[in-house]
């Protein structure tokens, strides 16, 4: 072992106090401490193994220390490794082709950058230049976008969403008052009437009467999660997606399609080509390096891009390393079928999650969208009350099973389960032995609900 390394894994479990006062986390407590992985499974400092139903922030598809992803960086990096923004590379060029020959028909050019923020903003930067008169955004409700000064403003961690302020209302005096939020098609908590169809209907037509008649001037673009993730794992349907499609060209206003999370987890390379519909930029990022930092925006053809006065300018936006590690993580999912995969081991675990549903009346819903799953809790079937406590028990004893699951954001009534995108069929199984096994334990342990 490298000696530098050795440094690092001499740290004992019992010496791990003494570090933790040194860092910030930014979000989150301190908990496990994990020291290597291999496909979907962890195992931390004690040596204990987990299934990560995670992918650690939704990020690694080909899951932990892929071996031909890291054949294909230590080659690279005997090669070159980074290089400025300006400095032309072989394997952007590459990375932006195979992203556009993905893309829809008429999204044919590409920005790397480093970071799902700063794609977002990115966008917003082409959106204002394309709309000359745009100076607002309209975004959803419980939609999510980052945690930049800019992007946190138009996500849900901005407002009181959650019954109180997140943190960043910390910052809430030099945010951008620049979002306007419209309501999100959450069809299981409709109860406007029996039709979700209405629902649907009422969420376009508040878009439609907010544009016209609710915000100052131009309306620069539509951001929107074609599934919102940290809102919930809420899944937009198409026809309200079409319909976005429409009122953004009756308004002379862009589409942005925040994709980072949907990017190939939802069964095909972008939820645009699943849904067929065409924004005028895609967003896309976490997953997209295979671990490693990289994010990027794909253009609509009509749209002017970035000239070259520093209009969008990142030291770290040209790094060929995340670039191969990018191109080959697409290489591998091409030849080995693995949105084929995530289709089938998602319709799995979805149907059985779903029969659990009915054996259990803590399960509200079921959300799923290939390897996009959510499980909702409720403490009543006819209130459909989030039930917080479950949930959160259910996640601990899980943990303690050995299975990672991730929450929803500030609906903490909402477990996610969105794996890396190899999981085996017989890995499901037993990740779902254990959700099982710890909702039984958790109903044991807080009363039968």
């Amino acid at each position: 072992m490298d000696s530098t390394l050795e440094q690092v894994y001499a740290i004992r479990p019992e010496e791990i106090d003494s570090y933790k006062d040194m860092v910030m986390l930014g979000s989150g407590q301190h908990g496990v401490c994990f020291t290597e992985g291999k496909g979907v499974r962890l195992k931390d400092i004690t040596g204990k193994s987990y299934i990560d139903c995670t992918a650690q922030g939704w990020a690694l598809f080909l899951g932990h220390a892929n071996e031909e992803i890291k054949e294909t960086v230590y080659e690279q990096m005997g090669r070159l490794s980074h290089l400025n923004q300006n400095s032309d590379s072989l394997p952007r060029y590459a990375l932006a082709k195979r992203l556009t020959t993905l893309a829809p028909t008429h999204l044919n050019r590409v920005l790397f950058t480093v970071s799902g923020s700063a794609a977002i903003e990115a966008a917003m930067k082409i959106a204002v230049k394309n709309v000359p008169a745009g100076r607002k955004f309209v975004t959803l409700k419980d939609g999510y976008h980052g945690t930049s000064l800019t992007t946190g403003a138009g996500s849900w961690i901005a407002t009181k969403t959650a019954g109180i302020f997140t943190g960043f209302n910390n910052f809430s005096a030099i945010t951008n008052d620049i979002f306007v939020r419209v309501p999100n098609p959450f069809l299981y908590r409709w109860t406007g009437s029996d039709d979700p169809e209405d629902c649907i209907d009422y969420c376009l037509k508040a878009l439609y009467e907010t544009i016209s008649s609710g915000v100052n001037g131009q309306v620069a673009a539509v951001i929107a999660e074609p599934l919102q993730a940290s809102g919930g794992q809420i899944p937009l349907p198409s026809r309200y997606l079409r319909g976005l499609r429409e009122i953004c060209d009756a308004f002379g206003c862009l589409l942005i399609f925040d994709e980072l999370q949907t990017y190939c987890r939802i069964g095909d390379y972008f939820a645009a080509i699943k849904y067929e519909v065409e924004p005028d930029i895609i967003c896309i990022g976490k997953s997209l390096g295979a671990g490693f930092p990289i994010a990027a925006i794909i253009i609509h053809d009509k749209l002017e891009g970035f000239g070259p006065l520093g209009e969008d300018v990142h030291t770290f936006s040209n790094n060929s390393v995340a670039q191969v590690a990018a191109l080959k993580q697409l290489d591998i999912i091409a030849r080995d079928g693995i949105l084929d995969n995530v289709n089938a081991i998602g319709g799995y675990i979805g149907s059985t999650l779903t029969r659990l549903k009915e054996q259990y009346p803590c399960i509200g819903d079921v959300r799923q969208v290939g390897l996009h799953i959510g499980v909702e809790f409720i403490s009543d079937a006819k209130s459909k009350a989030p039930d917080m406590v479950v949930a959160q028990t259910v996640k601990q004893i899980a943990l303690n099973l050995g299975l990672i699951l991730g929450e929803a954001g500030y609906r903490m009534n909402v477990l996610k389960i969105k794996p890396p995108l190899i999981i085996t069929r017989t890995e499901a199984e037993e990740a779902l032995s254990m959700f099982e096994n710890a909702l039984r334990l958790a109903q044991k342990k807080i009363g039968k609900r």
